[in-house]
């Protein structure tokens, strides 16, 4: 080799060592709100927020079964005590009358800021006087014992008040203290995490420390030996949804590997052209994922398993190299003969590709940009660096069995375009034919998380009465106290609509914090001590109450009035946590939302909430966003279908310059997707948006194909070993393509069902659409 030789691979390996470095500094992550928009909408963001990082995203919900109830009944209370001491858990609730002294003790010194009954017609005599027949009346009910125990302090009823405000939920079925389903199979536990939703990591230590204190508490308990510990929620899914990712990536990425490598060594009986082959596809690899990491900050989990692909069309471009150099000729005369083939081929896939990078879901430009800049890489390497390290005279390799079935299929081209015309007409008539629309309508066909897990989510979400929120009313507000102020207004308006029935109930910021003008007001509606007093005097006479027993009350009121305002960071770590996920700061300002409870008329809340004019307030149902949001997917993916497809048209027109070879290459492409789709929606089945893009995918590999049996030429020898170059490429992309169909991750199993199945027949439809001229006959050089 020359020096000049030598400079190529010199800029390969520098470029190497910086795709590894940057790779070992990059995020994976596997939050699915990366397939959300980038710039969503009101609603569309209040789901990403959900998702991400309110409440219901840090709850994992357990259950325990397999042992006697009152085995269990132990279980559940050994294992909550050994939980409420880890500090991954801010809240561990099993039904015991047991939960934070701090957060009791705080709301209870602070009733009087919190409470929106605090107003100044309360602490009138006749508004005392009110409060305290009342409270003659519950001291004769069930909540006797906590009344007769709060009244000295609290006789206006705040605490009592607050506590409907701020658990108001319904309770699940209780046996021997603790919660069980209905059936008493199995005992039920709520927790919340300290880290949000997407913190994987906190999430998956914080699973592991359940397991060990379950593991621990069995042991310890009679006759629970054989219990089985259930576990759901979204940190749950999300924890095992990275875990399947990293799996098929791994495993799909080594069969592939090891696969096409068999394949290829099987063929060029030499260990040295298997290496060389497989240094596009590492390349490409490499150069995908640190474009990605640049590009986008972090690399998701999908985007790694996508990578599977690469390994079935990088590697075509060393095997067109390889196949195609005869013996006694040089891989640079074979580049220069087939590189405009291979070029325009490439840029075609890059057009196919290149339409994902406009996506406005961030996930699905991940995935174009991956690919693109992996196979602009694997064909740099195939054209400036296999033919360094290869010798002048390498042994070429036969086309041994690959070439004689397609070229035989090429012969027999004229009389097959009948049958293929047949085909093509069914298939497009049970497209035409398919009922119910063409596309899956629902947001759970995108989840990765099997149908077994989601059914034992709903019915643990549902037996410990945990929420669910699908309603939701959002607001935006410049700063935090403008948002707190407009949460008031919002809570007075929802407070109606629960007594008429609306809905059950609802949660707010405000419950946790007023506004400062809230709590001032509060505090300016507090008599003195002296005024108390005598108010006291007037709206005791005529009732059995002593005139000294509500000296604290006197003393707490006194206290609150001089009290300071309550802020953010000094709440208890519970309490501001539920805080933080119900008003947060965001770009431009900051939001809030009130999840609500038992929705029954979900028109009238809305008209209710336009009806205020709270500027910035809306209400928004997620299942629509949900469903808004897959709709979106959906014309997206059609419109980039259709600009790669239009894109790659043009490409073809501009370097072939005849409608006759344009339309010789992109029959075969149409019939491919046609064919495809009717395979896909056979029996009334839907397609998803992955299949779209799918098919997108099958235009952009299979374009490479049609372009070289357009182009085929040369003698029959040289013929033979285009064909089984080709054939060569397909299996390779077949392999790749086809192990992703057997992905538990529906974007993957479906792009590669898609395109393994699309790209083998487009192999052969390129056989017989795409080489009329040369069909039956030996060629002349064109």
């Amino acid at each position: 080799m020359t020096v000049g030789r030598y400079t190529p691979i010199g800029v390969w390996i520098v470029a190497v060592a910086a795709c590894a470095l940057v790779i070992a500094r990059a995020e994976l992550r596997a939050d699915m709100t990366a397939f959300l928009p980038r710039s969503p909408s009101a609603g569309q963001r209040a789901l990403v927020d959900q998702l991400r990082s309110g409440v219901v995203s840090r709850l994992v919900l357990l259950g325990i079964e397999g042992a006697p109830p009152d085995s269990l009944a132990a279980l559940s209370r050994a294992l909550t005590r050994r939980l409420r001491g880890r500090p991954a858990f801010v809240a561990v609730d099993n039904g015991e009358e047991v939960g934070s002294a701090a957060e009791h003790d705080w709301v209870w010194r602070n009733r009087y800021l919190l409470s929106p009954g605090v107003r100044s017609e309360r602490f009138t005599a006749a508004g005392l006087h009110e409060a305290l027949t009342a409270d003659l009346q519950l001291l004769g009910s069930d909540l006797a014992v906590l009344v007769k125990r709060s009244l000295p302090s609290d006789p206006t009823g705040e605490i009592l008040a607050l506590a409907d405000r701020l658990v108001g939920a319904a309770r699940p079925h209780a046996r021997d203290g603790v919660w069980f389903s209905s059936d008493e199979r199995r005992v039920l536990l709520v927790l919340e995490t300290r880290a949000e939703g997407f913190d994987i990591d906190a999430q998956q230590q914080a699973l592991a420390q359940i397991d060990d204190d379950f593991d621990r508490a069995r042991r310890d308990v009679p006759g629970a030996v054989e219990a089985r510990l259930l576990e759901t929620g979204p940190g749950v899914f999300a924890v095992r949804t990275r875990a399947a990712m990293e799996r098929d990536a791994t495993r799909f990425s080594l069969l592939a590997t090891g696969m096409v490598a068999g394949l290829l060594l099987f063929v060029y009986r030499s260990l040295r052209l298997l290496v060389l082959g497989l240094l596009p596809v590492m390349s490409g690899a490499l150069a995908g994922i640190a474009a990605v990491a640049l590009g986008f900050g972090f690399v998701h989990g999908i985007t790694l398993g996508f990578g599977v692909t690469l390994i079935g069309e990088s590697v075509d471009y060393a095997v067109y190299l390889f196949t195609q150099t005869a013996p006694g000729s040089s891989a640079d005369g074979t580049l220069q003969r087939i590189w405009p083939t291979l070029r325009l081929g490439v840029l075609t896939s890059v057009a196919g590709y290149g339409a994902m990078l406009f996506s406005s879901f961030a996930g699905f430009a991940q995935l174009g940009l991956f690919s693109i800049t992996g196979l602009l890489a694997a064909v740099s390497v195939t054209r400036w660096i296999l033919p360094a390290a290869l010798r002048r005279q390498f042994a070429a390799v036969d086309p041994g069995p690959f070439a004689p079935p397609l070229l035989a299929v090429i012969r027999r081209a004229e009389r097959l375009r009948v049958p293929v015309a047949v085909l093509t007409l069914a298939a497009a008539a049970l497209l035409g034919l398919h009922h119910g629309g063409f596309w899956q309508e629902d947001l759970s066909s995108l989840s990765p998380i099997p149908a077994a897990e989601q059914r034992l989510d709903q019915e643990l979400r549902r037996g410990a009465g945990a929420p669910d929120v699908r309603y939701l009313v959002v607001l935006a507000a410049p700063d935090e106290q403008q948002a707190l102020m407009a949460s008031e207004r919002l809570s007075r308006a929802l407070d109606g609509m629960v007594s008429e029935g609306v809905l059950a109930g609802f949660d707010a910021p405000d419950r946790y914090l007023p506004s400062d003008s809230a709590q001032r007001a509060r505090q300016e509606a507090l008599p003195d001590a002296a005024t108390l007093r005598a108010r006291l005097e007037q709206a005791v006479a005529g009732l059995p109450f002593r005139r000294d027993l509500f000296a604290p009350f006197v003393a707490d009121v006194a206290a609150a009035r001089q009290a300071p305002l309550l802020a953010r960071d000094r709440l208890p770590a519970g309490l501001a946590l539920k805080l933080g996920s119900l008003v947060f700061a965001q770009e431009g300002g900051w939001a809030a939302t009130l999840p609500l409870r038992g929705v029954s008329d979900a028109r009238r809340v809305a008209a209710g909430v336009a009806a205020l004019g709270e500027k910035g307030a809306a209400f928004v149902d997620l299942k629509d966003e949900s469903d808004r949001l897959l709709r979106s997917y959906q014309r997206e993916a059609v419109m980039l279908a259709l600009i790669g497809s239009v894109v790659v048209l043009v490409l073809l027109s501009a370097s072939l310059r005849s409608p006759r070879r344009v339309l010789a290459v992109a029959a075969p492409l149409a019939v491919a997707v046609i064919v495809t789709a009717a395979m896909l929606t056979a029996g009334d089945r839907k397609l998803s948006i992955f299949n779209l893009v799918g098919l997108l995918l099958i235009v952009a590999v299979g374009s490479n194909y049609c372009l070289f049996f357009e182009r085929l030429s040369g003698d029959d020898a040289q013929r033979a070993r285009a064909v089984a170059s080709l054939v060569l490429a397909n299996l390779c992309t077949v392999i790749g393509f086809g192990l992703l169909s057997f992905s538990g991750i529906p974007v993957l199993h479906d792009i590669g069902m898609t395109v393994a199945a699309g790209t083998l027949a487009c192999l052969f439809l390129s056989a017989i659409l795409s080489t009329g001229r040369l069909a039956g006959r030996s060629p002349a050089a064109r």
